[in-house]
């Protein structure tokens, strides 16, 4: 019988990233860990990473934030439907209300993409044995949260648009707001990305943010101080 502190088969571990490349080193670096710990399976976006975490009943769910656009937010409690799986999430995201609500929502383990890989093999290793990897003023603020005797707030439909936004789409929104009428190709040159891939993004924040075109999005944008957020 496996136990926490002598598994008797290694860790299994599904990825989710929509980055090829990303997937293809987290399963050279966790399958270099063997007999620890191995990838069981891989999934590139929301709806893959449900049925494959269904599916397979991983012990740990290494999780990107940024799935081709959408927010794992949403998902995330599906991903735990299966009570032996734990997610850690993965992530470049610097939002901090994004990532408390990760925490919120159920991962046990938050992690930058910029952390050594002995940090992330580790994490992987603390999140399977049930401990909470998760920095000391992420926890604090959840804990508030958590613990508050205050009424919870009425829900705030602007503050949940916003939360669904990704990192990239929130530089786009700042690029968008300090830009000055600047034309798509200018926009996606200081973004890095090209024309047809900035007008993807537009897309999906203006039905976000439920607006229409660049102006709405200017106007929405300046009155909540998203380009404050992004900067």
């Amino acid at each position: 019988m496996q136990t926490l502190d002598h598994p008797d088969h290694p860790i299994a571990v599904l990825l989710v990233d929509d980055h090829k490349t990303m997937l293809w080193g987290l399963s050279k670096l966790i399958d270099g860990e063997q007999p620890r710990m191995k990838v069981v399976g891989t999934a590139s976006c929301c709806d893959e990473a449900v049925a494959t975490a269904q599916s397979l009943a991983p012990d740990v769910i290494v999780l990107d934030l940024d799935l081709d656009g959408h927010s794992a937010l949403d998902i995330l409690p599906q991903l735990l439907t299966n009570e032996g799986s734990r997610v850690m999430v993965l992530t470049a995201e610097k939002e901090q209300r994004t990532l408390d609500l990760a925490v919120l929502y159920g991962a046990r383990g938050v992690v930058g993409k910029d952390a050594s890989a002995q940090q992330l093999l580790d994490a992987i290793e603390r999140v399977f044995r049930g401990e909470l990897c998760v920095d000391a003023q992420t926890m604090g603020r959840v804990f508030c949260e958590l613990t508050s005797a205050r009424k919870p707030p009425k829900a705030d439909p602007e503050a949940a648009r916003q939360a669904t936004l990704t990192h990239k789409e929130r530089e786009i929104i700042r690029v968008v707001v300090t830009g000055c009428g600047a034309s798509n190709k200018a926009l996606a040159e200081r973004v890095f990305v090209t024309e047809h891939t900035l007008r993807n993004h537009l897309c999906a924040i203006y039905q976000k943010l439920g607006v229409t075109n660049r102006l709405e999005l200017y106007i929405y944008a300046t009155k909540h101080q998203l380009d404050a957020l992004a900067a």
